[in-house]
């Protein structure tokens, strides 16, 4: 299988086997076996935020690989029709029949274990730049709760950025200017104290050109909400919004600031 646009050079593999679900969260990923002898963790387009939660994760990961994070390797992964026909679980069953086609895997971090705050004491300048690039992407699933980062190799990695661009979801304020207040949750905003550092830092780092490199990834058939006629003008609007968010990157590092002041 090919992809007519790929920029990014992902790799597409295709699932032989479908090994165990991961049943945090709402979208029910599960680990897959793939065709390269590899085991990848699956989301799945057929999962209850469809698509959207795909998008969501090829943008946030692919940009925070640009950025010089940790991120276990994005894969297009295929999977044929009939694939979980013999699944006993009749949930597991409707949602692998259900997303049959491109889906997203990411490389599977064998013995990895969950970032734990209390335990590990994150660098600062790290804890600003992790602050920063959830912030970009308002990314509302990086909290105490639910940390969305792994310790693997003595390394820090960051996993899971489906939940960010959430008003994609209804296609409200999508110029990129709007705050993002959930920030003031962030697990690591009270140790952020280098933002305005990171902003010099990383905004050249997202030109224009690496944003349209990213966003021309997503696959047509991941572009299918309804209120635009074609999968080019739904790529536009991720666009516009990641290049104004970055050219007025000084609007979120001030409001995670003030967020981080109040915590101090």
């Amino acid at each position: 299988m090919e992809l007519a646009n790929n920029p990014l050079g992902l790799r597409i593999v295709n699932t032989t086997r479908y090994v165990t679900p991961l049943r945090e969260g709402g979208s029910m990923p599960g680990i897959i076996e793939a065709d390269d002898g590899f085991n990848y963790v699956l989301k799945f387009k057929g999962a209850g935020q469809g698509t959207k939660a795909l998008i969501a994760e090829l943008i946030g990961g692919e940009i925070a690989r640009m950025l010089g994070f940790n991120m276990p390797e994005l894969v297009y992964v295929n999977l044929a029709e009939g694939f979980g026909r013999l699944e006993g679980d009749e949930e597991i069953q409707d949602l692998l029949q259900g997303s049959v086609g491109l889906n997203l895997g990411l490389h599977y971090l064998s013995g990895a274990i969950t970032f734990d705050p209390v335990a590990t004491d994150l660098d600062l300048k790290l804890s600003s730049q992790i602050v920063w690039l959830d912030a970009l992407l308002m990314n509302m699933d990086r909290t105490v709760r639910n940390t969305n980062m792994l310790w693997w190799h003595k390394e820090l990695w960051l996993i899971d950025h489906g939940a960010s661009l959430y008003w994609h979801h209804s296609w409200n304020k999508t110029d990129g200017k709007q705050p993002f207040p959930i920030v003031s949750k962030h697990v690591l905003l009270h140790k952020a104290n280098q933002l305005d550092t990171v902003d010099a830092e990383f905004r050249p780092l997202l030109s224009e050109e690496v944003i349209d490199r990213i966003v021309n990834s997503i696959p047509d058939d991941w572009l299918d909400d309804r209120s635009f006629e074609t999968a080019d003008a739904q790529r536009q609007v991720y666009k516009d919004f990641l290049i104004t968010r970055v050219s007025n990157s000084q609007l979120f590092v001030k409001e995670a600031e003030d967020a981080r002041q109040s915590l101090v």
